[in-house]
């Protein structure tokens, strides 16, 4: 196969949400092509949709559709051939793509870690009793409860700059944010404190910018193929197997995170009811080939230990 580069008068239409993070990972894409080939940027358009995720922001994603509220209209632009390719903050996408289209390119993963954020404060055991704490992560809001019953956990819904509005108002003594996103940003102002995964196991995929493209477009999988990141790629194949093996959702608690270590890959896992009162962990240590199918076995482990009625959505 020849492989046919964009140019100017033919440029790679990569499509993106319209928030100020989703705009940085679809520059840094056209960045990494632009390189790649040594091309000028002007053969790349960044094609900006809105989605209907960005639209509402008064009530929670649970209550709207989850996480498909995000990539639903970009993925019928890419469908019917309006954009080429479209850039997706992975812990924002569904399990499942839709029949035509494939997620297989990964940029290199920034920093996974959630960010304390707090104009006084510099971690969660600082807040006071009842403090009120602002996030629209139910992941982070279960975990948070879980250690910390006390709190008064509001909910938080926005992007970046919206929240860290609403944490100068006054509206909640601290959020959280991923630190990739803050440094994606460049906002070394913020106050923001990284968290280990040790006591925050982050969302399944957080810090990782994927790639979707139609199925039967081989040139542009050829052209994707020189920006994959093999590393990350195999981290996800844990991470997100045992997503979906959990049926994980927008309505779902659940963190997870692989690394690579010495040659072998390490899976930890966690689930949590809603509320917090219960939280089930777990990890798996083996080969980085074997990361997919450890990714799904510590799930119905965590199933199997969680025992029946453990989720409401899970229909037991």
């Amino acid at each position: 196969m020849t492989l046919t580069l964009p140019t100017p008068d033919t440029p790679l239409k990569i499509g993106t949400r319209g928030s100020p993070l989703a705009l940085a990972q679809a520059y840094e894409t056209r960045e990494r092509l632009s390189a790649a080939f040594g091309l000028s940027e002007n053969c790349f358009d960044i094609v900006v949709i809105k989605v209907t995720g960005d639209a509402i922001q008064d009530r929670p994603l649970k209550e709207i559709g989850g996480k498909g509220l995000f990539t639903r209209e970009i993925e019928e632009d890419l469908l019917s051939g309006k954009i080429d390719i479209a850039v997706h903050s992975m812990k924002d996408m569904p399990t499942v793509q839709p029949d035509g289209l494939i997620l297989d390119t990964y940029l290199p993963r920034e920093d996974v870690r959630d960010a304390f954020v707090s104009p006084a404060l510099t971690a969660v055991a600082d807040l006071a009793p009842g403090a009120v704490v602002g996030t629209s992560s139910l992941r982070r809001k279960a975990q948070l409860l879980n250690r910390r019953p006390d709190l008064n956990v509001v909910e938080f819904r926005g992007n970046v700059q919206t929240r860290l509005k609403k944490l100068h108002d006054g509206v909640a003594e601290c959020t959280f944010l991923a630190t990739a996103g803050l440094n994606r940003l460049a906002m070394e102002d913020v106050p923001a404190t990284p968290i280990s995964p040790d006591d925050m196991l982050p969302a399944v995929a957080q810090g990782a910018i994927g790639i979707e493209r139609r199925t039967n477009d081989e040139n542009t999988a050829e052209i994707l193929a020189a920006i994959h990141h093999m590393e990350t790629g195999q981290r996800l194949a844990a991470e997100r197997r045992f997503l979906l093996t959990l049926d994980g959702s927008c309505e779902t608690p659940i963190a997870g995170l692989a690394e690579l270590e010495g040659g072998q890959l390490r899976l930890r896992g966690e689930v949590l009811r809603p509320d917090g009162s219960q939280a089930v962990t777990g990890e798996r240590m083996g080969a980085i080939a074997e990361g997919s199918t450890m990714g799904q076995e510590l799930a119905e482990e965590l199933l199997s230990r969680a025992g029946p009625g453990f989720f409401d959505w899970h229909g037991s």
